[in-house]
Order: structure tokens, then sequence, then C-alpha cells
């Protein structure tokens, strides 16, 4: 049976399993919420030695971090969690979205995750947006007192800039840096995991499956269901579908090659990286969470790394990997 590696996450201490589980979908933007297919994935998860789980407060909203806890029971001490605060969703219109880092909704945020997912701590603690309106000094400083309370052990921040990396860890030694990175989405490699590599952080790689397109489930728009997140998605629209469409043929021919399914690839190729590149597969199904799992007996050669550079170099996707509105969130 597939097992996980446990490697080192950062420099601080903490430690997860080289491939890790984002539970965003089981509640939230994807469609379809089953609770008892999801439990299902954390048991099968836990077997797997997937140890290492990423959630949100803002993630339906709030409703992730409550799913996330009950999965966490009689197995707290075994799982690296990780969860996020920064983003501030409209109650009465959760599709409206605010940034807050002051230091004050740092320590509240922070209070009522810790209830939601009924722990005494959070293993990473992150930002999930950089607030523009709040120095980063003053929101990481915060967190650093998170830190020295014992409410938090590491700190990360996600989607920023190499500058503000290394005015963030000035203030206090950053665990890891999340960001989106996968064979559609290299912006990392522009300066971000230098930084990291630099000062001893790790790297954290959402949607490594380019948000499951890159899996090849998806041939046509209209595979994707009324109410799913993705029919807002740039490259899930229009003529940028059909182009991107055409990268996936090709994953999918090299997958072939080395006997394995394109999301085992693409997700083999992220870990290819680096042992400090953690990617966080989401899913919200047992059979795709092991076929991910799987993706960890992929090894690939420098003639393979060669052939996927040719066919998804920098850039090589068609359209912003977020709409407009949510791209002016990113740190940059």
């Amino acid at each position: 049976m597939t097992t996980i590696p446990i490697r080192p996450l950062g420099s601080q201490g903490l430690q997860a399993s080289a491939l890790g589980l984002g539970c965003m979908g089981m509640s939230d933007f994807y469609s379809g919420r089953d609770e008892a297919e999801s439990l299902r994935v954390f048991d099968k998860a836990f077997e797997l030695g997937i140890r290492f789980w990423d959630t949100a407060d803002m993630y339906g909203p709030f409703t992730n971090e409550m799913l996330v806890a009950k999965g966490l029971k009689g197995r707290r001490q075994q799982i690296t969690l990780a969860t996020k605060f920064g983003i501030v969703r409209d109650p009465h219109d959760p599709s409206r979205r605010g940034l807050n880092g002051r230091p004050e909704y740092v320590k509240s945020a922070c209070e009522a995750s810790l209830k939601r997912l009924q722990t005494d701590v959070i293993d990473l603690y992150y930002l999930h947006r950089v607030d523009p309106h709040t120095p980063i000094e003053d929101t990481v400083g915060a967190m650093a007192r998170l830190v020295e309370e014992g409410k938090v052990r590491g700190i990360g921040l996600s989607e920023v800039s190499p500058q503000t990396i290394r005015r963030a860890h000035a203030v206090h030694p950053l665990t890891a840096i999340q960001s989106e990175y996968s064979l559609w989405t290299r912006d990392p490699e522009d300066g971000v995991l230098q930084t990291c590599r630099e000062l001893g952080i790790a790297f954290v790689a959402y949607s490594p499956l380019g948000r499951g397109f890159l899996t090849g489930r998806f041939q046509r728009f209209d595979d994707l269901p009324a109410d799913d997140y993705r029919r807002y998605s740039p490259r899930f629209m229009g003529e940028n579908f059909q182009k991107n469409l055409q990268l996936v043929e090709k994953i999918k021919q090299l997958a072939e090659q080395k006997h394995c399914t394109p999301a085992q690839l693409a997700l083999a190729w992220v870990m290819a990286q680096g042992e400090d590149i953690f990617p966080i597969p989401g899913t919200k199904r047992v059979a795709y969470l092991i076929e991910n799992a799987g993706a960890i007996n992929v090894q690939l050669t420098p003639e393979d790394l060669k052939a996927i550079d040719e066919i998804a170099p920098k850039g090589v996707a068609a359209g912003l990997r977020y709409p407009e509105e949510a791209m002016k969130t990113v740190n940059r």
C-alpha cells in the first residue's frame, strides 16, 4: 500500500506528509457536498499517511473547519493542521469579500478557528491574503504573539511577493508560504521559491491539479455543474477552455508513457521540484484521494522533466488563474 513519507515542514520544527489534503471543496466552491463521503476521505487519508490537512475560516464560510474537526477526532496529534484567516465574507452575501489583517482581528479570528476545529493549537496558521491597509509587520507581529501564547505552532502567508516574505520573516520566522503552483501555474518560480529556499521556508502548493482541469475529467464547459465556481474561472471559459484542453491532451500522452494517470503525473511533477514543496490536492472523494496518493510512486527522470517542460513552460495556460477582481487580492 502507498505510504506517504513525512518530511520537515520549513525550519521551525514542524513536520508534514509529502502530500497533503486540501479540504476546501468538501464545503464550498465546487459542486456537490457529501459529509459522509468527506469523513471517509479523512479516514482513508489517515490510513495512507496523508497527515497534512488544509482548511480556512472562509471556506463555507466556517463550515469547513467544523467538518475538519470531525475528521480530526481521535487523531489530532498525528495530523499537521493548517488553517487560514484574513478573507472576510459578508454573512448576507458570501460572494462579497474583504481583507482584514489588523492585529486585533488576528487574535479573534484565531480564537474562533480554535473553537470550530475543537483543538487547543493550530500547527500552521496562515494569513490567507495580505490586507493592503495593514502593514504586514503589524499582522505578522500579532501572529507571532499567537505563537508565544501557544495557540499556534508555525505561521505562514499565502499568495505573497518575495519582498513581502522578507519583511514578514524579519518580524517572525515563517514556516511556510502557500501559493498556487502546477503545470499551468508556474508563477512561484519567479522569485518566491528562491526566496523560500534562501530563508528556510517550506512551500505549499495549492491547486496542483489546476482545479481538476489537469486530470482530464473536464472535456466540455458543460461538464461543470451549474453551481460550480469554476464556471467563473477565466481558464475554464470560452476559447481558453479549448486551448487549455490541448495542454491536457499532451499531459495525457506523457502519463500513458509513464503508466500513470494525468493527475498522478501532474502531482509527481510538483513533488519533483524539491522536497521542500508540499502539494495539497483537494478532493472530496475517496477514489480520487487514492489516485492522488499513487503519485508518490511515479518517478520522473531528467528526460521526463525535460519533456514536461517543453509541453508546459511558464505561461502555457490560456486565461488568468482568477477573475480580475480576485487577482487584485494577490500580493505582487
